[in-house]
């Protein structure tokens, strides 16, 4: 059962009685077993309806043809504005689109592809604080190019840093992540990183939190990690006795030679 609007109003009669009209309207863009029954009559204005039939093409399940029909004041003859196929609330229909931008996930880069980051990115400022203040206008292109000849000149490397809401982003990020203490592996660790020889810390604000794991048998090898974060191949830890293995037992010395047997 489709469901269909909500009536607006008194359909017009002669509009409203154009059922086979608007079934004839229907199939000049429909193929002949696509269209069924008549589901009814809406009122869009004033001498205006939609007509609703069924969908029968396969693969629209829930669908309904809509046509559109209006005719003059005192007018007899009657004029079709549109004929839709259109969704019902149980319809198969597409997701939203989304911008590619905001649907791209770590690790969907292939090697050649490129990334481009916008120039008014609130991740990133100038590394010469030209226009970094908030108050300051939006720099233009001409604006932009001085920049970046004056970071050029000092020397500095990067035309752009991070800006404290890039780095405010990507702590939340990485605290959130697989990488923070709420992870299943860092709530059964016996300890934490911050105690771990294997961390390397890192400059800046962000080293105030986090590091990098460097022990090559740990699954967080190579990977930002927050002081509060574990895993069991923390630099200190050590087994229980009952979690040590058994110790092998002495190789057996075997005093048998061939002599003590008398050939039969």
């Amino acid at each position: 059962m489709i469901a269909l609007p909500t009536r607006a109003g008194k359909p017009d009669a002669t509009l409203a009685k154009a059922v086979d009209l608007a079934r004839t309207v229907a199939l000049e863009v429909a193929e002949p077993g696509d269209v069924g029954d008549h589901l009814g009559v809406r009122a869009e204005g004033e001498r205006v309806v939609t007509h609703h039939f069924a969908c029968l093409r396969a693969g629209y399940p829930g669908w309904y043809w809509s046509v559109t029909m209006t005719r003059a004041k005192r007018g007899k003859d009657l004029t079709v504005n549109e004929v839709v196929l259109l969704p019902g609330d149980e319809a198969i229909v597409a997701p939203a689109w989304v911008p590619y931008k905001e649907r791209l996930q770590p690790g969907d880069l292939s090697p050649g592809d490129l990334l481009p980051v916008e120039d008014e990115d609130v991740r990133l400022v100038p590394t010469y604080l030209v226009g970094d203040d908030p108050l300051d206008p939006p720099m233009d292109g001409d604006a932009r190019a001085q920049v970046r000849r004056v970071a050029e000149d000092l020397g500095l490397g990067r035309v752009r840093t991070l800006s404290r809401e890039g780095i405010d982003m990507a702590a939340e990020r990485w605290y959130a992540g697989p990488g923070g203490p709420e992870a299943p592996l860092a709530k059964s660790a016996p300890d934490s990183c911050w105690s771990c020889g294997f961390l390397v810390r890192i400059n800046g604000s962000l080293g105030e939190r986090f590091g990098v794991c460097a022990n090559g048998n740990a699954n967080d090898d190579g990977r930002v990690v927050t002081f509060d974060h574990g895993c069991g191949a923390h630099s200190e830890v050590k087994l229980a006795r009952k979690q040590q293995p058994l110790p092998m037992p002495d190789h057996v010395f075997d005093t048998l030679t061939d002599d003590e047997y008398e050939p039969v």
